[in-house]
């Protein structure tokens, strides 16, 4: 019997070499070489006859996405227009902010339209499971449910139930008997993930894992994830305020721009109605309280800024900001001290987006800028005005995007007077007061 023959191969180079060496002489990287198994080399010897496949993109015919409805007009939203067939969505989210909920949600809109779908939990029974499924309405017979942690014995679950989507609850749950290491090891979780992959491409079968978080607030477990998944959706929010909101931070289907808004209900997530009243309340004026109007992918929502300045009995005054960047907040302070001549390193700041809301967006800035000054001279600003502008560092307030779209949305909710550094393009019937400059300001005020 003819002795085997060993290679070995450099992992950052791809150098092969009949005995392993700790330095590579291609490359010069250490502790790089592997050994590769007998499949590995023997699909290295047919690569030898490849024929190439590769084809000039001109005579490549595009995909049809097809995509159907989960019945939930927010969650159609940020995936960009519905679900599509195939694909895989990895949605993260801290503990109790209503992943599980939302999930189960969708999976009995799309029970209820006629689809067949399977439930995987590897963390709570189905008993628990029915539970939710009678508050939350998803009470169908196409929904089937199934405790179970083993990978194969989904899959075999899956293979012969033919099921149109997919969901499983959670992916650090799930183990398989073909790979060595222990439960929720990053190998686990990255080859599980591969596999729920390589099923819903060749099944066309939607898929939905559920992924824990860590307190740095990214999904647990391999960067890898992300990248193999085709969507990444953050369900973010307070569990002790009603209002949750669905980001999508990746999306190989459509816009990562949109954001998702739910409000949690003695019968579940529901899709958001009216969302703009619920972060601020108009008609109540008071010091340290100012308006703005901000761009969520294509929703308009008015905001309430809130801004405390008060006295500093410390030598390091303080910045606090929530739902606004901490980081911008110094800047505005420092542009505020220079060009206003403001004594702000004696004061402690604070600024809240009530609501819960996190901005990251500039068209707040001026609102920022107008609630500071309401505090700091305990003067309350018109509650019918909305603050629209983007701060510079020279002092200049400059416009933003989608001004005319945030204009309709104030008038829509009875605002009679905005703050802009420019007029808009079309005749909106609000009273326009321009601000070119950060000084201008405190003459309106």
């Amino acid at each position: 019997m003819a002795k085997q023959k060993t290679v070995f191969e450099c992992q950052s180079c791809g150098f092969k070499n009949s005995k392993w060496i700790g330095k590579c002489p291609n490359c010069g990287s250490w502790e790089s070489f592997v050994e590769l198994n007998e499949e590995q080399v023997k699909f290295e010897k047919q690569l030898t006859n490849y024929e190439s496949k590769a084809i000039p993109i001109t005579d490549i015919k595009e995909d049809n996405v097809n995509r159907f409805s989960s019945n939930d007009t927010e969650f159609d939203l940020v995936l960009g227009g519905g679900i599509v067939p195939g694909s895989l969505t990895l949605i993260g989210g801290s503990p109790g902010v209503g992943k599980s909920t939302l999930l189960l949600k969708i999976s009995g809109n799309l029970a209820k339209s006629g689809k067949k779908i399977l439930y995987v939990s590897g963390e709570e029974s189905s008993g628990q499971i029915k539970l939710r499924a009678l508050r939350v309405d998803a009470n169908h017979k196409n929904l089937y449910l199934l405790a179970e942690i083993n990978l194969e014995k989904v899959i075999f679950e899956f293979k012969n139930g033919q099921f149109d989507c997919v969901v499983i609850d959670s992916i650090q749950t799930l183990y398989s008997e073909n790979v060595s290491s222990a439960p929720v090891s990053v190998s686990q979780v990255r080859e599980i993930t591969f596999e729920l992959m390589r099923l819903a491409k060749e099944s066309l079968c939607a898929m939905f894992i559920i992924g824990h978080i860590t307190k740095e607030g990214s999904i647990a477990g391999p960067r890898v994830l992300e990248h193999m998944v085709d969507c990444v959706l953050y369900f973010e929010g307070d569990s002790s305020r009603e209002i949750r909101m669905l980001r999508g931070f990746k999306n190989r289907f459509g816009s990562t721009s949109e954001i998702g808004i739910f409000e949690m209900t003695e019968a579940g997530l529901v899709s958001a109605k009216d969302i703009s009243s619920k972060f601020f309340k108009k008609g109540i004026s008071k010091a340290g309280s100012a308006l703005s109007v901000i761009m969520e992918g294509s929703r308009a929502l008015i905001i309430e800024v809130q801004a405390l300045v008060s006295d500093n009995n410390y030598s390091h005054p303080k910045r606090v900001a929530t739902g606004f960047d901490l980081n911008r907040l110094n800047m505005i302070l420092a542009l505020l001290e220079k060009k206003l001549e403001l004594p702000f390193n004696q004061y402690d700041v604070f600024i809240n987006i009530s609501g819960g809301l996190k901005i990251s967006e500039t068209g707040a800035d001026l609102a920022v800028v107008a609630a500071i000054l309401s505090s700091f001279r305990n003067r309350s600003l018109n509650s019918e005005s909305i603050f629209i502008g983007e701060i510079s560092l020279i002092g200049d307030i400059r416009e933003v995007y989608n001004l005319d779209i945030r204009l309709k949305e104030a008038k829509n909710h009875g605002f009679t007077k905005a703050i802009i550094p420019k007029k808009p393009s079309s005749n909106i019937d609000l009273k326009i007061f321009e601000v070119d400059e950060v000084s201008k300001i405190v003459e309106w005020m």
